[in-house]
C-alpha cells in the first residue's frame, strides 16, 4: 500500500513541476491531465472512489475548456517540449527545491496519514465518500450549480473567441 502510494504522490510532485517549469501550453495541458489523474489515485486509495471520479470528469470538462482556449491563442510552429534544455533546467531546478522543502520537514510528519477514510471510524454505515457527496449535494448543491454555470459560460467564451477568421476576437492574430 505504502509503494503505490509513494508512486501516487511522486507523480503528483514530477507533474506539477512538469506544469511550472512553463512548457508550450499543449504539454501544460497534457501534464495537468496527468495531475489531476495522480491525484485522484491518491484520493481512490485514501478511499473516495466516487468523489475522485466526479472530480476526475469535471476537471477533464474544464480542462477541455483551457485547452481549447490556450491552443487557440498560442499557435506555435515549434512548441517548447518538455525535454528542451530551458524547460528540462527549469525543471530540474524546481525539483531541487522539491527535493531540499522534503528534506527540511521530514520530521514525522507521514505517520498518520496513511489512514483510509473507511478505517477511521469503527462501525460505520455509509461509506466515506459517499456521505461526502450527501453533503455536497445538500450544502453545496448551490455552489456546484454555479461551478457548472461558470464552466458553460467558459465554452460560450471560447467558441465565440475562436470562431474563426471571419468572425470573432482573433481575427487579426
Amino acid at each position: 500500500m505504502t509503494y503505490v502510494m509513494s508512486l501516487f504522490l511522486l507523480g503528483l510532485v514530477l507533474g506539477l513541476v512538469a506544469v511550472a517549469s512553463n512548457p508550450s501550453p499543449y504539454f501544460g495541458a497534457l501534464s495537468l491531465v496527468g495531475v489531476a489523474a495522480f491525484g485522484c489515485g491518491v484520493l481512490i486509495w485514501h478511499g473516495g472512489s466516487f468523489l475522485s471520479l466526479v472530480l476526475f470528469l469535471i476537471y477533464l470538462g474544464g480542462m477541455l475548456v483551457v485547452f481549447a482556449y490556450s491552443a487557440a491563442l498560442a499557435a506555435e510552429p515549434y512548441p517548447e517540449t518538455l525535454g528542451s534544455w530551458p524547460v528540462l533546467a527549469s525543471m530540474l531546478m524546481y525539483s531541487g527545491v522539491v527535493v531540499l522543502v522534503f528534506v527540511l520537514f521530514l520530521g514525522g510528519w507521514g505517520e498518520y496519514s496513511w489512514v483510509v477514510v473507511d478505517e477511521a471510524d469503527w462501525c460505520s454505515m455509509f461509506r466515506g465518500d459517499m456521505a461526502g457527496v450527501a453533503y455536497m449535494y445538500s450544502y453545496g448543491g448551490g455552489m456546484l450549480m454555479v461551478g457548472a454555470w461558470v464552466l458553460l459560460l467558459t465554452l460560450f467564451v471560447v467558441l465565440e473567441l475562436t470562431r474563426g477568421l471571419s468572425r470573432g476576437a482573433l481575427r487579426a492574430v
